[in-house]
């Protein structure tokens, strides 16, 4: 095999790679359950990584057993109802989360956050106006944190999906 040769096949071996793991995301986006769930955003640029949105997602807790305290770091379920992101507390879950009590209950911080790639021409849409949130659809896989698909902004109890291109 010629070095030309050579360096085809591994061109075509890298290109195959990269389709399967396009093919992959998308029918997990397609099969897997997804919702959406408020965000705190931070980090927004790293020169490895580019330009993106690394965001921590903050949501409401279901089940809390009385033994409870503010700030307890303890291993969560993330799950979707009625087309938001909940977490349940479960020993056997992998997902680490820090509970903290907001008006209204508890709400756990999941301690891996997830990473919106952005264009470069846009500005950063984490920034936003008194009054406004941050809120990001993500796709809950089996296993591993959560997948940003979109971002969207709550606004006066209404979510408005943002068009990034």
């Amino acid at each position: 095999m010629t070095p030309r040769q050579a360096g085809l096949a591994l061109a075509v071996i890298h290109a195959g790679l990269v389709a399967s793991l396009g093919a992959k995301l998308l029918a997990d986006r397609a099969r897997l359950p997804h919702g959406w769930a408020r965000t705190v955003p931070y980090d927004p640029d790293l020169p490895i990584r580019g330009r993106y949105v690394r965001l921590r997602l903050e949501v409401p807790v279901e089940r809390l057993p009385a033994d409870i305290g503010r700030w307890d770091r303890r291993s969560v379920r993330v799950e979707v109802r009625d087309d938001r992101v909940v977490a349940a507390l479960d020993t056997a879950a992998r997902t680490m989360a820090q509970l903290d009590s907001v008006p209204g209950g508890l709400r756990v911080s999941l301690d891996e956050p997830v990473a919106f790639f952005i264009p470069e021409h846009i500005p950063d849409p984490s920034i936003r106006p008194a009054g406004e949130e941050l809120w990001a659809e993500v796709t809950i896989p089996r296993r591993g944190p959560p997948r940003p698909i979109r971002l969207g902004v709550m606004k006066g109890g209404a979510l408005t999906p943002l068009e990034i291109r």
